[in-house]
Order: structure tokens, then C-alpha cells, then sequence
């Protein structure tokens, strides 16, 4: 393909994708393929709701084109492997079978086209002892032992979001495997299955943790570490007008800018790290936060080398100014949103297409595949 082409339309310009509609991390990573410029086409089924937000401002719907396929009828399932043979990867997110059975499994999809990379979401892999079960990213990562270390000393562990299972360990890693099954293809002209798991994409996060505790320099109990909560120098205070400020002034360098503006003593300089010292050192970092509001602490410490920084809401974040000059947010169809990221010297990708709603294109998808749109949809096959 022409350089131009690709300069003018990201680094996926040109890789076909076949979504499967589901929830969690399979969308964010068909959206995060999208967003470099691979063209999307995801397939929802007739009268399924998999979000509670219409789909037109879904984000993570963004940057596809939209088809509706019964796949419980066989006809249906026809018009996706027929689709399968253009495509370069096809994303699912089923429990393990359930693709076999509705008869748009691996072996079935490779037999149509051998360069296909099949993508496969689940929770805890396609076997094992828990592989049909149910559950969501607190367990996932619960099970990987992330959770237990998230939340303050003597609590219960804090569920993070489903930043940790679903999105971390889901679909970046998902999007990993892809990307490095495509990489591979073009060594071998083969394609192959991508079996990722939420819980072992969380348990790989989890890597320096579970070294640190081999070192024996990590306790593995919650609130007690560096990066926990435990150590004074990296957590949040609460400031005089009830927002917070987040201090991350790990190294003594940056502890000892921190200290020089807030106002702490040598001693607290000098037994930073001292843990007997970390009680008197948090009640006096909170008692000084607590003095002003939160944007005095911005205009004295952000942009510093003291590693503080306002903690903001999802409404503030898009409007600090380090994100706008970014332009690190975006507005699609009256939705304030991430926008794609990272940032490319060459083949930037354009802005996001808006979210369509399920079907929106289904007759154009099935013509450029050479299929009739209107006996499709006498004989039922199409939402």
C-alpha cells in the first residue's frame, strides 16, 4: 500500500477486524485498533443491550462500522466465515466453546482462512479448573493476587475500578497478543488463536511486585509498602476545601524539593525512609496539606520536582492545561473522551468516527463482501 494512505490513516491502515460483540475489555480493544486505523467491523446480535449507555455515545464503540447477525441461525454464522476470509483478526469474547458450538470456532474460522488471527477474551482462559466459570474483573484479579495488595492497612482490599482485570490485563494484553500474532504472520504467511486471560494479564502486571517480595524487600500484606499507601511520601492528602492532592515524592531528591516547599523539617528529610519515623511524617504532611485549598497546592507545587499533583475528577481532568495543550481529550458526539493514544511521527491516525448504532452499515458490509443485503434479510438472518 502507498506510504501516503498509511501516513493519512494511522499504523493499522489496511488490517480488517471482526468484533463480536461483548462487554469489558473485547470492545476497548477493538476500539484501541480502531483508534490506529484498523477497520472494524463489529457484529452485534439481534435485540442484544450489552451497555447501559445508548449506543451513539458509547466510547468505546467508536471508529466501526456496525453489522447484526443472528448467530444462532446457521445462515447467520455463513455470512461470517464469509467475512472471516477478508479479515486479518476476529476478536470474541465467549465463554470457551461457546463459539464451537454456534459453529465459528478456530478450527472452523482457520480452515476458511489460514492467515486469520483469532483473538479469544475470557476470564480465566479457554481450560482449566475455573475456565467455564462466571466473574468479573474484582475476581480476576483477585485471583491473581493483585487485589490483595490494593487499600489501606487493617481494611478490606479496594476494588480498582475494573481498570486492573478487565482493561489491563484484558485488553491491553489482548491487544498485545494480536498485534504480536500479526507480526509473527508475517514471518510465517499463518495465522493463529490468541488465548488471553483477564486473570493472567492482571497476575503479569502483578511481575515486579511478585519480585520484590521474593527480595524480601515487599510485605505482602496491604498498605505496608512503597507503592501502597504505607510510605508517607506517596499518597493522598486531603486539603482544606475536602479535595485531595496526591504526593509522589518517592526519591530524596524529590522528597527533599517536596519538603523545602510544604515546609518539613531536616529530620523528615533525613529519615525519610526510616519506618519507625512514617506515623509522625504522615501527620505531618496531612496536617500541612490540610492548612490550604487544593488550588493553592496546585500553583505552588505542579510542575515541580516535588511530584505533587491535584487529584482531579473526571469532569476536571479534560479541562487541566497540560491536557488540553495535549489535546489529550476529545468530543464525539457530545461525549468528553479519552483521545487516542499514543501519539505517531508518521502515521498519526485521524480523529475516531462517531459510534453508530448496531447495524447502521449492515447492507454495505454485506454488498462489499458479495452478499445480498435484501435476501439476507427476507430470510431473517439480519437484525
Amino acid at each position: 500500500m502507498a506510504e501516503t494512505g498509511e501516513a493519512a490513516e494511522g499504523p493499522l491502515f489496511g488490517v480488517r477486524v471482526l468484533e463480536l460483540a461483548g462487554i469489558g475489555p473485547g470492545p476497548l480493544a477493538a476500539m484501541l485498533l480502531a483508534d490506529l486505523g484498523a477497520e472494524v467491523i463489529r457484529i452485534d446480535r439481534p435485540g442484544e443491550t450489552l451497555s447501559r449507555l445508548p449506543p451513539e455515545r458509547d466510547p468505546t464503540r467508536r471508529g466501526r462500522r456496525g453489522l447484526i447477525l443472528d448467530l444462532k441461525r446457521a445462515e447467520a454464522v455463513s455470512v461470517l466465515l464469509r467475512l472471516v476470509e477478508g479479515a486479518d483478526i476476529l476478536i470474541e469474547g465467549y465463554r470457551p466453546g461457546v463459539a464451537e458450538r454456534l459453529g465459528c470456532g478456530p478450527e472452523i474460522c482457520l480452515a476458511r482462512n489460514p492467515r486469520l488471527v483469532y483473538g479469544r477474551m475470557t476470564g480465566f482462559g479457554q481450560d482449566g479448573p475455573l475456565s467455564q466459570a462466571a466473574g468479573h474483573d474484582l475476581t480476576y484479579i483477585a485471583l491473581a493476587g493483585a487485589l490483595h495488595g490494593i487499600g489501606r492497612a487493617g481494611e478490606a482490599p479496594v476494588p480498582p475500578l475494573n481498570l486492573v482485570g478487565d482493561y489491563g490485563g484484558g485488553a491491553m494484553f489482548l491487544v498485545f497478543g494480536l498485534l504480536a500474532a500479526l507480526i509473527a504472520r508475517g514471518r510465517s504467511g499463518r495465522g493463529q488463536v490468541v488465548d488471553a486471560a483477564m486473570a493472567e494479564g492482571a497476575a503479569l502486571l502483578m511481575t515486579p511486585f511478585y519480585g520484590l517480595l521474593a527480595a524480601g524487600l515487599w510485605r505482602d500484606a496491604r498498605g505496608e509498602n512503597l507503592l501502597d499507601g504505607g510510605a508517607p511520601f506517596y499518597d493522598s492528602y486531603r486539603t482544606a476545601d475536602g479535595r485531595y492532592l496526591a504526593v509522589a515524592a518517592i526519591e530524596p531528591k524529590f522528597f527533599a524539593e517536596l519538603a523545602r516547599l510544604i515546609g518539613l523539617s531536616e529530620e523528615d528529610v533525613a529519615r525519610q525512609y526510616d519506618r519507625a519515623h512514617w506515623p509522625a511524617l504522615r501527620a505531618r504532611i496531612a496536617a500541612i496539606i490540610a492548612e490550604k485549598p487544593r488550588a493553592e497546592w496546585v500553583a505552588l507545587l505542579e510542575g515541580s520536582d516535588a511530584c505533587a499533583h491535584g487529584v482531579l475528577s473526571l469532569a476536571e481532568a479534560p479541562h487541566h492545561p497540560h491536557n488540553v495543550a495535549r489535546r489529550s481529550f476529545i468530543e464525539i458526539n457530545g461525549v468528553t473522551q479519552p483521545a487516542p493514544a499514543p501519539r505517531f511521527s508518521r502515521t498519526q491516525p485521524p480523529a475516531p468516527r462517531p459510534p453508530m448504532p448496531p447495524g447502521a452499515e449492515s447492507d454495505a458490509i454485506l454488498a462489499e463482501a458479495g452478499l445480498d443485503p435484501a435476501a439476507l434479510r427476507a430470510a431473517g438472518v439480519l437484525g
